[in-house]
């Protein structure tokens, strides 16, 4: 899954990300690329041009914090609510270790983890509703 994000709200950048996997894996790998604000709409039509077009367009307002190593973003995207991710960059060996760690950390929050079917459900129906729901 390629992604882009601009952020238009304090125009301090842009970036792009392939996200290898499926989407909701528990971990998967990350490549980014991130660019100035005036570069996004071109790598946009790159994109367009290589075939690749407009899927699904998430408009996210995130808060990004850094919790004794981990990264913990709470987004508020348009049309699908909220949403807390904890993540932490690990080995193939210690991708269990971690994974485990990061969902001590969510029951120290008291948050459930969410199962993945509910995800998919909700990600379909998001990504079915996308255009009306984000006016």
């Amino acid at each position: 899954m390629c992604a882009g994000f601009k952020n238009s709200e304090n125009n301090k950048g842009s970036k792009i990300w392939l996200k290898k996997g499926k989407i909701h894996d528990d971990a998967r790998e990350e490549i980014e690329i991130y660019t100035e604000d005036e570069s996004f709409d071109n790598l946009g039509k790159l994109f367009n041009c290589l075939g690749h077009n407009v899927e699904i367009k998430w408009l996210r307002k995130r808060n990004e914090y850094n919790w004794n190593g981990i990264k913990v973003c709470i987004d508020y995207t348009k049309g699908y609510g909220y949403i807390i991710e904890l993540e932490k960059f690990a080995s193939e060996e210690d991708k269990e270790k971690v994974l485990e760690e990061l969902k001590e950390k969510l029951n120290e929050l008291n948050i459930p983890l969410t199962q993945r079917e509910e995800f998919e459900e909700r990600y379909n129906y998001y990504k079915e509703n996308w255009r009306r729901l984000i006016k």
